[in-house]
Parts: structure tokens; C-alpha cells; sequence
């Protein structure tokens, strides 16, 4: 008999990874009051549901069968009628409950007393909460003309008017207001009344009820909810244009027209659109989250502020939600309405951010489409750079389980999906991209990235770039070579921390693109320190001489453009022998370390192919 109210945590919504040591609360106005229809006791109760009938009394049985004939003989030899069974009914709960009407009036004319009329099961139920539940309106009336409390409480803080909204007992229900019962304030535990229960259950006829009867439609439960909020949560389109419309009904296929007509409105006061929960969401913000086109254009055309932030940072929108949810119809109602001042402004994060957030490469277009910059600004609240970063580091929100065994095929399409978009967007790419690549390992991107002429100078996170670089040097020959070759200055690599750190093969390759003999001397005297303490290989190639050859080479590629460096073809197509197009793109050093040749671009698209 509990009533059925739950205040679920939306965790499938709030898209978190504790145990990666991320918390990106991206919806964070949007779930944690959200996937309810009310709140669940906070407290574990025993179950007292279930009746034995070994535990109850010879009145309660005749009273729960119906019996007048045996309670009447009974009652004649004096039985008493305050023996309560395992779930502290007593004999006039079970006749309230089973609708004995004769049984009722024999237990009240036994005991007319007002404390047994309120008697109160193990759980909190008066007779008049069972009846009320069950709709038994005769019962509930005698109960009332005996002195039941209309607004009695359950230990979870139900009302009997509240059972009936819940029941769909609306006879019940204009009894119980007769009598009066309270049509304001709580009626469930959480503070959940009459009114958001019929809103969530889409009621139409209780709802026009309780507000003739003077409920208040801003009332607000223990979050700070509305019922208009709550139709919008659930996408109870004809419970939100009641209360928005304060008693006319809009029909589905007027919302549309309703865009640009809102004359179905009454004079009466109507709900709040633009009403906030306690953590600032919107009822526009949870319909975008919900994915419920039809009450967003219904609350749009009422005058819902799609520029309200809805989380104490104030930069979260609904078209945030839409975006990170994948819900596109909405976004396009979203876009034209809201204030660019999002994509670029600063504190703000820009709806790109969600989309890739999302995984929603759909989303992520329109928004591009419609000119939000791939680039965006930086997002300081949640430590990414941009929008291309976060698509690397999404990857750690898949699970303990693909972070044990990398993301499946379809969480890597949608990865390189999302990249791809933001490039033909005309995303720019800088070393922190390069950096990610190593990072998580995506090699063919890097190779990518390179080929999209990523700047390799200058870089103002160089440092970051070689702490990755050195935790990826045992697969150096996946990145490193297609690095150099595209032209990055070996000398940006040899600090103290990659002279210390890689290996001697990796440190002979990177000298193979220097005039190891001509260093700057603070990198000859690490490279010296070095050396003399490493194998004869590394201590021979620096106290060679290079040849005549290798230092042309160096001096040929010297001359070259960047983005002749990073092309595929521009020195193969140099009018000189093929010998010397293999030796200017060191194809014998790339030999002697067996490093293999490596696919990246497949129809104008990144490929995982390596």
C-alpha cells in the first residue's frame, strides 16, 4: 500500500567515471532530481503487505470476507474489535479496504469512539487511506460522517486525497475536498502533492479538478519541482498545456500553430514557465534533456527563456541538454533561439562541448552547420582546451571494462566520426591533439593529424607533449618517424628528460635527423653523460662523423616548407632520381630500424588501419 513515489539519480544521464577520476557533471542541472514520480522512503521499512490469516482475529476475518451474519454474532458475544493482525490491521481496516459496508457500520456502532475511527496500520493507513485508495466511496463517506481525518498521514506522509489522485479516483477525490481535505500543500513524503501526482499520471479531469478547487500551481515539492515542471519532464503534453493554459486543453496537433498563436491561453493566471528547481533546471532544460519535442514547443511558444542558465555556474542550457542527449529535432527549435554568447563567450562552454560530450556526431553537424566554431573557447570548468581535446579524453567515460580492454569498434567509429566532423568544420590542430594521440594511444591519428598539417612550431605545451611522448616510446616506430619526417626540429626533443629517459635505439633515431656532430653544447654534454653509460652502439654513432650525404639531406629538407615537409607526395614529385627522393625521406634509416610503412587515410577519412 506504500505509495509508489521514487527520487531516482539519473546515472545512465550524468555520463561520470569515478573510477577514471572523472566527474564531467555536463548535466548536472538535469539529474539529480530526475526519472521520478515522487520519492521513496529514504528508510528501508519491513513489508507488513502481506496478511496471514493465522494472525488475525475472528472479527477481522468476518470484516475482510464481508461477513455481517458471523460479525453480528460476533460482535453479540462481546469479541473485541481492536485486534490487529502482522500488519497492525485491525477489523475496521479490513472492512474499509474490502468495501464491507454493513461490516463498517457494525465496527463503528461497536466502537464509536474518534481514536478507533483514526486507528493507524503498522505503516500509518487509517481506514480512510484503504478506502480511498481502493475508491470506495460509500466507505469513505461513512468514515468522514464518523470523523475520519481527510488529511491524516501515512508515516511516509500520504494523504488519503493524495491515493485518490493516484488511484484515478475522482469521485473519492470531490468527497474527500468536500469534507476538507487540503488541496495545497504536501501530500506524500518529499513533499509531492495531489497535483504533481495527476500532472505525472496525465489526469486531465483531476487536474481541471484540483485547480477549480484552488490548487496552487507553483507549488513546489522538497526540490523545488513544479507540476509543470514534472509534465515536462515526462512529456505530459495535455498536463502541460493545462496548467500553462490554466483549464484549456491543447490538442498535439496545435502545438505547432501555437508557435506563432498563443490565443488558446485563458485569462487565468497560467503556471510558470520559467520556473527553476532548486539545482536552477528549467522545464524547457528537462523536456531538451527528455527528449520531448513537442512540449518544448509548446513551452518555447509560452514564453520559456532558453537563455535561463540552469546550473549555479550559469553557462548550462537546455540546448546543452539537447545537444548532449542527441536529441536533434529539439536542437534545431534550440539553436535559432538561443544566445551565441554560449559558443565563445568566457565561463561559458559551448554546446559543441556537449555534443562531443555525447557522442553525437548528428548533434555536433547541426551545431557546426549553423556556425558555433569547432574550436570554440577553452573549457576551464572542465580542464579541456577544446572540443577536439575532449573527444580524446571522452574515451576514459566508456567503463572500467573498456578501459581494460580499449573501446569497441563502435565507440572507436564514434570516436573518429566525431574527429572527422570537427576537421571539416575547420577545427585547428595544435600539439596538444598530437600530444592525446600518444596518450591514448591513436597512432594512425597522429599520422592523420600530421598529413592535416598540425603547426609543429611553435608550441607553447612542449613539455607535455614529450612527458607522453616518452610514456609512448615502446611503439616510437608508430608516430616517431612519420613525426620527423613531417619536419619537427629533433633539437624540440633532446632535453634532459628524453635524453634520460628513451632508449638508445629511439636516441640514435632521433640523432639520424641531426648533425649529431654540431649540437648545442648543453645537448652534447647530456648526450656525453648519457653515453657513457650506454651500450657501444649509442657511444659509436655519436663519435661518428655523419657523411657528406646526410648533411645535403639535412640542408635540402632545411629549405622546404612545413606543409611541403607533411605532404604525401611533394618530394616524390621533386624532378630527381627516385634514389634521392628515398634518401630525402630517409627511406634506408627507416629500413635498418624495420620500421614499417603505415596507412592513415583511407577515401579522405581516418582509418585505425596501421
Amino acid at each position: 500500500m506504500a505509495v509508489a513515489v521514487v527520487v531516482a539519480y539519473a546515472a545512465a544521464v550524468r555520463l561520470a567515471v569515478v573510477s577514471a577520476g572523472w566527474d564531467y557533471s555536463f548535466l548536472d542541472a538535469g539529474n539529480r532530481l530526475r526519472r521520478r514520480k515522487g520519492c521513496t522512503p529514504l528508510v528501508k521499512r519491513m513489508d507488513f503487505t502481506e496478511a496471514y490469516s493465522d494472525m488475525c482475529s475472528t472479527v477481522g476475518l468476518a470484516a475482510r470476507e464481508g461477513n455481517v451474519k458471523v460479525l453480528r454474532k460476533l460482535l453479540k458475544k462481546g469479541r473485541s474489535v481492536d485486534v490487529a493482525d502482522n500488519r497492525g490491521w485491525m477489523p475496521i481496516h479490513e472492512a474499509a479496504y474490502h468495501n464491507s459496508v454493513e461490516c463498517l457500520q457494525m465496527l463503528i456502532h461497536a466502537d464509536s469512539s474518534e481514536n478507533y475511527i483514526k486507528t493507524k496500520t503498522f505503516e500509518g493507513f487509517c481506514a480512510l487511506h484503504l478506502a480511498a485508495s481502493q475508491g470506495h466511496w460509500k466507505i469513505v463517506q461513512i468514515l468522514l460522517e464518523a470523523g475520519a481525518d481527510p488529511n491524516a498521514t501515512t508515516l511516509e506522509e500520504t494523504t488519503p486525497l493524495f491515493l485518490a489522485v493516484e488511484n484515478g479516483q475522482i469521485d473519492v477525490l470531490r468527497l474527500l475536498l468536500q469534507y476538507g481535505a487540503n488541496v495545497n500543500g504536501s501530500h506524500s513524503m518529499c513533499g509531492w502533492n495531489a497535483l504533481h501526482q495527476a500532472t505525472f499520471q496525465e489526469n486531465a479531469e483531476i487536474i481541471k479538478l484540483l485547480l477549480k478547487k484552488g490548487a496552487n500551481k507553483e507549488c513546489q515539492d522538497d526540490f523545488g519541482i513544479t507540476p509543470l515542471f514534472v509534465a515536462a519532464q515526462y512529456g505530459k503534453l495535455e498536463s502541460l498545456s493545462i496548467l500553462i493554459s490554466s483549464g484549456s486543453v491543447m490538442k498535439k496537433t496545435d502545438v505547432m500553430k501555437s508557435i506563432v498563436n498563443i490565443s488558446f491561453k485563458a485569462q487565468l493566471p497560467c503556471a510558470n514557465v520559467n520556473c527553476q528547481a532548486l539545482d536552477k533546471a528549467t522545464p524547457l532544460f528537462i523536456a531538451a534533456q527528455e527528449g520531448h519535442t513537442e512540449c518544448v514547443e509548446l513551452l518555447l511558444s509560452s514564453g520559456a527563456d532558453p537563455d535561463l542558465y540552469c546550473n549555479e555556474d550559469n553557462w548550462q542550457l537546455p540546448i546543452h541538454a539537447a545537444a548532449q542527449m542527441g536529441h536533434t529535432k529539439i536542437l534545431d527549435l534550440l539553436i535559432p533561439l538561443t544566445n551565441r554568447a554560449c559558443d565563445t563567450g568566457p565561463n561559458k562552454v559551448s554546446p559543441v562541448y556537449s555534443a562531443v560530450f555525447g557522442g553525437h556526431e548528428e548533434c555536433l553537424e547541426t551545431l557546426l552547420r549553423c556556425g558555433y566554431s569547432p574550436d570554440a573557447q577553452m573549457c576551464l570548468i572542465f580542464g579541456f582546451s577544446t572540443p577536439m581535446c575532449m573527444a580524446f579524453q571522452k574515451e576514459l567515460t566508456v567503463g572500467p571494462i573498456a578501459l581494460i580492454l580499449k573501446l569497441t569498434s563502435s565507440e572507436s567509429c564514434e570516436f573518429f566520426g566525431i574527429v572527422n566532423i570537427l576537421l571539416k568544420y575547420g577545427a585547428q590542430l595544435n600539439e596538444l591533439h598530437l600530444a592525446y594521440c600518444l596518450k591514448y594511444e591513436k597512432f594512425s591519428v597522429f599520422r592523420y593529424f600530421l598529413k592535416k598539417c598540425c603547426p609543429l612550431t611553435p608550441w607553447s605545451h612542449i613539455s607535455e607533449f614529450i612527458n607522453h611522448a616518452i610514456k609512448a616510446q615502446t611503439k616510437y616506430k608508430e608516430w616517431l618517424p612519420s613525426l620527423l619526417l613531417a619536419g619537427f626540429d629533433p633539437l624540440s626533443l633532446l632535453c634532459s628528460s628524453w635524453i634520460d629517459s628513451v632508449s638508445d635505439d629511439i636516441l640514435i633515431f632521433t640523432l639520424e635527423f641531426t648533425n649529431w656532430r654540431n649540437l648545442p653544447p648543453a645537448v652534447e654534454k647530456m648526450l656525453s653523460a648519457r653515453a657513457s653509460n650506454s651500450s657501444r652502439a649509442l657511444q659509436k654513432h655519436i663519435a661518428s662523423i655523419p657523411s657528406l650525404t646526410h648533411l645535403c639531406r639535412l640542408e635540402i629538407r632545411s629549405s622546404l616548407k612545413p606543409e611541403q615537409l607533411q605532404s604525401d607526395s611533394f618530394i616524390c614529385q621533386l624532378p630527381l632520381p627516385r634514389s634521392l627522393h628515398d634518401y630525402l625521406l630517409y627511406a634506408e634509416v627507416l629500413r635498418m630500424n624495420e620500421v614499417p610503412e603505415l596507412a592513415v587515410i583511407q577515401d579522405g577519412k581516418i582509418s585505425e588501419a596501421t
